[in-house]
């Protein structure tokens, strides 16, 4: 994973919601930290979800969350 991710990467992630499971449809950044950190010891799936689930994890252990909020409130979606 590169570990300092792009500006489209981080807006793309901003947007980006959980696809399916217990919290489908919610913003990745907004997932409870519990189920990042289980996602981080089973192990992120494969492909963009699991590089943004990656990054969100090290966002929120970081407490940096805040910022990916402050991507998707100032920067459009880009389609």
């Amino acid at each position: 994973m590169n570990l300092q991710p792009n500006k489209d990467f981080l807006i793309k992630l901003a947007h980006t919601k959980m696809p399916y499971g217990k919290y489908k449809d919610r913003y990745l950044i907004d997932l409870p930290e519990y189920y990042v950190v289980w996602y981080h010891s089973k192990g992120f799936p494969k492909g963009a979800l699991g590089d943004m689930l990656q990054t969100v994890y090290e966002l929120k252990v970081n407490g940096l969350e805040e910022l990916v909020r402050n991507i998707r409130n100032n920067f459009p979606q880009e389609k």
